[in-house]
């Protein structure tokens, strides 16, 4: 088996859950299930956050004007419906039913179209970010399904490979040696924060001028300083005498 994770950062507008999460930055969106055929999609979503942000989450689900996993920057054709599951003070649950039109395209039926069958899908939206990690056969062409992909996004999103290569894991499991390693743009990232005091104590630099010395969004960048520290955490506590460090995650 294969793994690919890549991210996907939507410039404002074209995306009504990414423009509701980059207005809430303390939410978060991961799938606990995706399923896609050739026609149809399904997902089963969980935020987290404040209450205000779990309102205009829900919001941007069920009154959207196209599904929000459809790439197509105008109305499709396609139908979709949302139902909530559960919804708490600190939690949503919401699932997603989506039967596509020959206009219509997504992650999942990309990936079927160049990876084949059984591949399995995770995500997760932070902001503007959002993440993907596919385990596949290895049998398909994931160059093909790059161009693909950044045809269909358009100029709507940017597009970045974060990890290719074996899967010791599928999605939701335990992560490989490599899932627990830094991504060169986490490295790089972490290596560009040290050097330029932005952890200091005050703080040389904020995140915005950080930003601008790499050329990236702040958003991007803020995702991976935020992915960099998660893994060292993880990677330090798992390496404690008579602990047992948590699964790595995107």
């Amino acid at each position: 088996m294969r793994e690919l994770a890549f991210a996907l950062e939507y410039e404002p507008g074209c995306n009504r859950v990414a423009d509701t999460l980059a207005e809430h930055p303390d939410a978060r969106i991961r799938s606990l299930s995706l399923h896609a055929t050739d026609e149809k999609l399904w997902r089963v979503d969980h935020a987290t956050g404040s209450p205000d942000a779990l309102d205009a989450i829900e919001d941007a689900f069920l009154t959207a004007d196209y599904y929000a996993d459809c790439l197509a920057t105008e109305h499709c054709g396609a139908t979709q419906s949302t139902e909530v599951l559960e919804h708490t003070d600190d939690a949503l649950v919401l699932y997603s039913y989506w039967e596509r039109t020959p206009n219509c395209d997504s992650v999942p039926h990309i990936a079927r179209d160049h990876l084949g069958d059984g591949v399995l899908f995770e995500t997760r939206h932070e902001g503007r970010h959002y993440t993907w990690r596919l385990v596949h056969s290895g049998e398909g062409d994931v160059g093909e399904f790059f161009d693909d992909l950044k045809e269909a996004v358009g100029d709507c999103a940017r597009t970045e490979m974060l990890r290719t290569g074996e899967s010791a894991a599928s999605p939701g499991e335990a992560g490989s040696r490599e899932a627990n390693e830094l991504t060169p743009q986490q490295e790089a990232a972490l290596r560009a924060a040290v050097e330029h005091g932005y952890y200091e104590s005050p703080r040389a630099v904020d995140v915005g001028e950080l930003a601008d010395h790499l050329d990236v969004p702040r958003s991007t960048l803020t995702y991976r300083l935020r992915r960099a520290e998660e893994q060292l955490a993880k990677r330090h506590v798992a390496e404690e005498p008579g602990v047992e460090g948590p699964s790595a995650s995107l």
